[in-house]
C-alpha cells in the first residue's frame, strides 16, 4: 500500500513540481500552501510522513512541527529550507524535525531521505479485538481539548468545564479552529479562508462579530477570558 505524504510549501511552482514527482514515485500526496492548513490536514488524515517548508506565511514549518510534537505526534518530518546556517538547522531539529533538505535540492535526494525516514518507523501493531461489552468505549482522539474547553467534532458538541455550549455551525467551526491551534495567533486572512473560504478584506467586521458571539457564550463570571485579540493581526485562544 502506498505511503501517504503531506506536503506543505507556499511556493506554487515548487509545490506543484514536488507533488507531481512524489506522486510518480508512488506516494499518495496531499499538498497545501501554508502552515495552518498543514496542521488541519495532519489532524484529519494522519499521514505517514510530512514534508514541510520552513518559511511559510502565518505559521511556519517549525511551528507546525512544534505543535505536532507537543501533541505527541511522532510522524516523521522532512524540512525543506533555503536557510543554510548551522544554527537554523539546529533550530529545526530542536523543533522536532527528523531531517533537512536545503534548497535548491535534487528530487532524488528528497526521495532517498524519505525512504530513510520511513524505514525508521516501526510497523503498526496487529489490531487487538475489542472485548464484547454492553457499552463501547469512545473512539480514541474523538475529543479536542484546550484552555478548559472540550469539543466533540463528530457530534458537534462543546463544553466549558461542565457547561455545554449552544453554538451555531459557524461559531462551532471557528471555536474548533481556535482550539486546534491554541496558543498560536491566527491572522484574519487565515481565519476567513478556513471558515468562510474567502478573505473579506480588512474593512470587514464579519469575523469580529462572530468572535463577539463566541466570547459571550464562553465567558463566565470570575473566569479568565479565553479568546484574545492581537491588534492588527488576529486572535488567539489561551487561558489568561
Amino acid at each position: 500500500m502506498p505511503h501517504t505524504l503531506l506536503l506543505a510549501e507556499d511556493d506554487r511552482a515548487i509545490r506543484n513540481a514536488l507533488e507531481r514527482a512524489l506522486t510518480l514515485e508512488g506516494y499518495r500526496v496531499t499538498a497545501v500552501a501554508d502552515g495552518v492548513e498543514a496542521l488541519a490536514q495532519a489532524h484529519r488524515s494522519r499521514p505517514d510522513v510530512l514534508v514541510l517548508d520552513v518559511m511559510m506565511p502565518g505559521i511556519d514549518g517549525l511551528q507546525v512541527c512544534r505543535v505536532l510534537r507537543a501533541e505527541g505526534d511522532r510522524t516523521p518530518v522532512l524540512m525543506l529550507t533555503a536557510l543554510v546556517e548551522t544554527a537554523d538547522r539546529i533550530a529545526g531539529l530542536d523543533a522536532g524535525a527528523d531531517d533537512y533538505v536545503v534548497k535548491p535540492f535534487d528530487v532524488e535526494e528528497v526521495f532517498a531521505r524519505l525512504r530513510a525516514l520511513l524505514r525508521r518507523v516501526p510497523p503498526a501493531p496487529a489490531p487487538v479485538p475489542e472485548p464484547v461489552a454492553e457499552t463501547r468505549p469512545e473512539p480514541v482522539g474523538r475529543f479536542v481539548e484546550a484552555a478548559g474547553l472540550r469539543m466533540d467534532p463528530q457530534a458537534r458538541r462543546a463544553w466549558r468545564g461542565g457547561r455545554e455550549l449552544e453554538l451555531t455551525r459557524t461559531e462551532f467551526e471557528l471555536l474548533e479552529l481556535l482550539i486546534r491551534h491554541a496558543g498560536i495567533v491566527l491572522d484574519h486572512s487565515t481565519i476567513y479562508d478556513r471558515i468562510w473560504g474567502y478573505d473579506f478584506g480588512p474593512g470587514s467586521k464579519n469575523l469580529a462579530v462572530y468572535v463577539g458571539y463566541l466570547r459571550r457564550k464562553l465567558d463566565e463570571p470570575g473566569a479568565p477570558q479565553l479568546i484574545h485579540t492581537v491588534r492588527g493581526v488576529g486572535y488567539v485562544l489561551r487561558e489568561g
